[in-house]
């Protein structure tokens, strides 16, 4: 009878809508929101300031030293720090710090802000945006209302949790130690309606001497592209701690997708791993067993994304590093600004980002997907077809062929990401405009109902749904993915594999196969 309940329970999750709304978490061309486009341009008009392409260029040169300098830090302490850094009393000091992660990081001037507004602030944008929208598919009724944005900069993150939760937010507290981003940060924002209340803070040590201890807790706490900047690993895992103590439920950190910043993000998952499994199993020791219920539920954290699973990151030996790309269409600064090497500058380009999603508790139990589910092969269901099932509408038929050439197209278009061919999206700079007039009313019947179909369909965060890294690969009738899924009911071990899809043996799966693209999930 249970065995029944479960796979009646997986059948209905992998009906092909179900399937498609579950599994699609990517966002394939992202365009920024008028009112980011508009309130940029209108910031970069008011400074007036001359030589933008040269301090856009020293700007990304000043970026590359600080790559450089991380890369050449010594790492001989960073597994020993990772595991266990309260080893000693003489390591415990150093998480006594009082400066301003500003004060070993890169310090932005006015000429600086100004070159990162014109030209990385709708990128940065961006990869906030897609990993807080997963955030949202993956948990549909979680609605913060107090949120921390650490290494606030110019508020990308604020912009971007102001399009994912516009309704929810009623405070944000930003920690920004340079006074030109926080002066940029206002600017940007000035004229906006029904914003929440906000509050700016120069470092956490002010945030915390101005709020009480009740007021600690934040629904949600985000880090975005500040990590990097930071040199030293002990003050990364110091600055990772103190936030992690500041949410009361969801931690995000995001870096860009690069060797480095992957490296950031896979050693902060580590160590909040660690630290909260290292204090769930000291609160056991001291309770007795009639505790250990109420224990679990208020220890422990599992990742939310993009990871399905709580265990070692099977990616750190294959010589791969985890990130994922987010498309954008450029913003007209950014086509101005932006230096090209003698070809016309691409309408659009492509954001490389890592990230973590932490929550607090133990990850939910939750029956796998395609649990106990048969799939009927390509041959079983000709089998079944009828002689009445084959006689079609030549009108019909025009429109189911023109839907198919679209879904090709889009296809297509998502093989450009891995493959780097764009001469299909080359973009007139005549005809393209970024900064398209936007419309005053707000369809908000349309995004109730788009609000409450990803509800309908979001997927669970138990261990059966895997995540495709790299871009799947079609050939023929098969589709290869990568990815990396839990090989445990309970999610602590996971795998990097390579899975082959083939529509004759499972032609359900391979439909949907070919619709997805890296980022998304995939069930098991």
């Amino acid at each position: 009878m249970a065995t029944q309940t479960i796979a009646e329970t997986a059948q209905k999750l992998v009906n092909p809508e179900a399937l498609r709304y579950a599994a699609k978490q990517s966002e394939r061309c992202l365009v920024i929101p008028v009112r980011l486009r508009r309130a940029i341009k209108k910031y970069l008009k008011e400074q007036e300031e001359p030589y933008m392409k040269s301090k856009v260029l020293r700007l990304s040169q000043s970026f590359n030293q600080i790559k450089d300098v991380n890369l050449q830090l010594a790492s001989t302490t960073a597994k020993k720090i990772v595991e266990d850094p309260l080893k000693s009393l003489e390591q415990s000091k150093r998480w006594k710090i009082t400066s301003s992660y500003g004060d070993i990081g890169l310090m932005y001037r006015d000429d600086e802000t100004i070159a990162y507004v014109a030209s990385r602030m709708p990128a940065v944008y961006s990869a906030c945006y897609r990993v807080l929208k997963e955030v949202r598919r993956r948990l549909p009724g979680f609605s913060p209302s107090k949120v921390l944005d650490f290494g606030a900069g110019t508020g990308s993150a604020f912009w971007a949790l102001q399009e994912v939760w516009p309704k929810s937010l009623e405070k944000v507290n930003l920690i920004e130690p340079s006074q030109s981003m926080q002066r940029a940060g206002r600017s940007l924002v000035q004229g906006l309606k029904n914003l929440p209340l906000i509050h700016s803070y120069d470092s956490i040590q002010a945030l915390s001497k101005s709020i009480g201890k009740s007021d600690r807790g934040h629904d949600l706490v985000i880090a975005s592209y500040v990590l990097g900047e930071i040199p030293s690993i002990k003050d990364r895992i110091t600055i990772v701690r103190q936030l992690w103590d500041l949410t009361s439920d969801l931690l995000v950190l995001v870096e860009p997708g690069t060797p480095h910043g992957s490296n950031i993000i896979a050693q902060m998952r580590s160590h909040i791993l660690w630290m909260e499994e290292r204090k769930y199993r000291k609160a056991s020791r001291k309770n007795n067993e009639v505790c250990k219920d109420l224990i679990t539920q208020k220890s422990g954290a599992f990742v939310v994304a993009p990871c399905p699973h709580d265990g070692i990151c099977p990616l750190v030996k294959s010589g791969k590093y985890c990130h994922f790309v987010q498309r954008l269409e450029r913003t007209s600064s950014q086509r101005a600004y932006k230096r090209s090497k003698g070809d016309p500058l691409r309408g659009f380009e492509d954001e490389k980002f890592s990230y973590v999603v932490f929550r607090r508790g133990p990850r939910p139990r939750e029956p796998w997907p395609l649990e106990g589910v048969e799939f009927e092969t390509l041959k079983e269901q000709h089998a079944k077809r009828n002689p009445e099932d084959l006689e079609i509408d030549y009108e019909d038929w025009m429109k189911l062929q023109q839907a198919d050439d679209t879904l090709h197209e889009v296809a297509d278009a998502a093989d450009d990401l891995e493959t780097g061919d764009t001469s299909c999206e080359v973009v007139n700079a005549v005809s393209y405009d970024s900064d398209a007039v936007e419309t005053d009313g707000d369809d908000d019947d349309s995004d109730n109902d788009y609000e409450r179909r990803e509800e309908r369909a979001s997927a669970d965060l138990g261990g059966g749904w895997g995540r495709i890294v790299f871009m799947p690969v079609r050939r023929g009738r098969q589709v290869t993915m990568n990815v990396c899924r839990s090989t445990k009911k309970d999610a602590s071990e996971g795998s990097y594999d390579r899975i082959v899809v083939t529509k004759s043996k499972n032609p359900t799966l391979h439909h949907q196969a070919k619709r997805s693209i890296w980022g998304d999930l995939w069930p098991f």
